[in-house]
């Protein structure tokens, strides 16, 4: 069974955690698109593992974490992974396995992606890692796969300062590579997670363009990053926060004003952490928006969805979320393609009553407090899908499952 997980925002919705509590029962995780920019926190048995370019599923020594298709590798990043992840005991060796299609990230795309940001008439707030640039490079048929390590005819034509860089992490990588087709026709009937990263608005074609990841966040491109095809996705799992987040420029209608929300904003962020793994930088926070949430519903074919975060809710008085767009003499009710529309739009909102009790050690909705499952289970019937697992802190254990993603 094929079960992909997303994220339902934009990014950094808690999917290390659900697939760190899915890959437990799975065979294979399969990391399907992006690259380094990304990063995954798990808390597992007292450790914290930071992860950016590995599959979440690596901590379980019996699965196998694999670095799909539709990735972007930075070679010295990989490594220097694999070496932290060693020293906190984690025997990698014979587990991962790399796409010979994924492509590779040289320093010169480090370089240019800065400076192509620096230079745009309206920055997006890119993080740097050269991930924009692989992608550009990959489409205009001018990038570097990992195959070409080990076809020396296209190594020999690569830029010299390419081949400076490259050169030490041929045998390095050479073990890990695998042919993903033949390795997934294989996988057939086992149990796999693919493994998203980013979130679905900011998917290079049904994100908020051109603030948007170069690769695909959309749960259309799992089947395309892991080498299978469209009808062997079996059950769409989508991850969102009791709230919004945004690393970065770009259009965000519920984002918290301290003209409106007073301290609300800075509330959220310090109880929920919500700094960067990759890069540190704070992350913008604002009202759950279901509108938007709604409209990833339908782009990905959401069968269920993963609430992460709710406990950063527990003290407050009131929880407010927004149900449409106030954009000049109109409501909307449904997610605009236009980023003007976005920047202009205002929330509307509803409100909740508050909690006012700690979530930790619930492991059963039905213990939840009348106001939190009053809270979801609005969010079900607006957006029209269920909320199957809901996550009440940072631990695995914290988590609260309604319904197995493993049988459908």
């Amino acid at each position: 069974m094929n079960v992909v997980v997303v994220g339902a925002q934009w990014g950094d919705e808690g999917k290390g955690k659900i697939v760190d509590y899915l890959a437990e029962q799975a065979e294979i995780v399969v990391r399907y698109s992006g690259g380094a920019n990304a990063g995954h926190t798990i808390v597992h048995a007292e450790e914290t593992y930071k992860l950016h370019l590995i599959p979440s599923g690596i901590i379980y020594p019996d699965s196998v974490a694999l670095l799909g298709a539709g990735m972007v590798i930075d070679p010295k990043a990989l490594f220097s992974e694999l070496e932290t992840l060693e020293q906190q005991g984690v025997n990698w060796e014979g587990r991962v396995l790399i796409s010979d299609r994924a492509h590779l990230v040289v320093p010169r795309y480090r370089e240019l992606d800065v400076d192509q940001d620096r230079s745009r008439m309206q920055p997006i707030g890119t993080t740097g890692r050269g991930i924009g640039v692989a992608y550009s490079m990959k489409a205009a048929r001018d990038g570097i796969r990992v195959v070409d390590l080990y076809d020396n005819e296209r190594y020999a034509r690569l830029r010299p300062e390419d081949r400076e860089f490259l050169e030490p992490y041929r045998e390095r990588i050479r073990p890990l590579v695998t042919d993903l087709a033949v390795y997934m026709h294989h996988a057939r009937g086992r149990r796999v997670v693919l493994e998203g990263a980013q979130g679905v608005l900011l998917d290079l074609d049904h994100g908020t363009y051109p603030f948007v990841s170069s690769g695909y966040s959309a749960a259309g491109g799992a089947a395309l990053g892991a080498g299978i095809g469209p009808r062997a996705l079996d059950h769409v799992l989508g991850v969102f926060k009791a709230y919004t987040t945004r690393v970065g420029n770009g259009p965000f209608p519920t984002e918290f004003i301290p003209e409106r929300d007073g301290e609300l904003g800075e509330q959220i962020r310090e109880i929920g952490q919500e700094y960067g793994v990759t890069t540190g930088r704070p992350r913008r926070c604002g009202y759950l928006d279901l509108v938007a949430l709604r409209y990833a519903c339908r782009v990905c074919s959401l069968d269920a969805l993963a609430l992460t975060h709710l406990d950063v809710y527990d003290q407050f008085d009131e929880v407010k979320l927004c149900v449409g767009y106030e954009l000049e003499d109109e409501t909307l009710d449904s997610f605009p393609a236009s980023i003007t529309a976005l920047e202009r739009a205002t929330p509307v909102t509803k409100r909740f009553e508050g909690w006012k009790t700690s979530l930790s050690g619930i492991s059963r909705y039905e213990d939840l407090p009348t106001e939190a499952r009053a809270y979801v289970s609005f969010i079900e019937g607006f957006v029209e899908t269920p909320v199957e697992i809901i996550s009440v802190g940072s631990e695995r254990e914290s988590t609260i499952l309604r319904r197995d993603q493993w049988t459908r």
